[in-house]
């Protein structure tokens, strides 16, 4: 199953990372390109342990609509979302937050597989890469200038 980690410092508290990852509205904010919808379960605010959301947009020429829910929880330390529906055979990313100095270090670790290996190690593991950036990105500007 194809995996990857991405590593990102940012100069704000691990409890405030943690809360702006878990942020329907920054995901929202971050995605605006592919014009991201959140279209059922928690549609804004934070998500937490046990809660779903379904999003919707535009990604790779297709339309996706795929629902995840929070199976792991502990808060400032890390949390898990998983794909329950969806495209993928598998949709596993696990946040964690490492106090560092005076910020944090963001941890992503992502475990996907498309169905049959379709497109796994090349468009679709290059585009997960890029939209994690994307996202990642948004959350160190909005904590660095709170």
């Amino acid at each position: 199953m194809p995996t990857f980690t991405m590593l990102n410092e940012i100069e704000a508290s691990r409890e405030e990372c943690f809360d702006l990852s878990r942020s329907i509205d920054l995901h929202l904010e971050s995605m605006i390109a592919s014009k991201e919808r959140a279209v059922a379960g928690v549609t804004s605010g934070l998500i937490s342990m046990g809660e779903e959301v379904t999003w919707e947009a535009r990604h790779l020429g297709l339309v996706w609509r795929i629902t995840s829910r929070i199976t792991e929880f502990d808060r400032p330390r890390r949390f898990v979302d998983e794909m329950v529906r969806g495209p993928f055979a598998r949709f596993r990313h696990e946040h964690r937050f490492e106090s560092q100095g005076t910020g944090t270090l963001l941890i992503d670790l992502v475990e996907f597989a498309m169905p049959l290996g379709l497109l796994a190690n090349g468009p679709a593991g290059m585009y997960l890469r890029r939209l994690m950036r994307t996202r990642n990105a948004t959350i160190r500007l909005r904590a660095e200038s709170a």
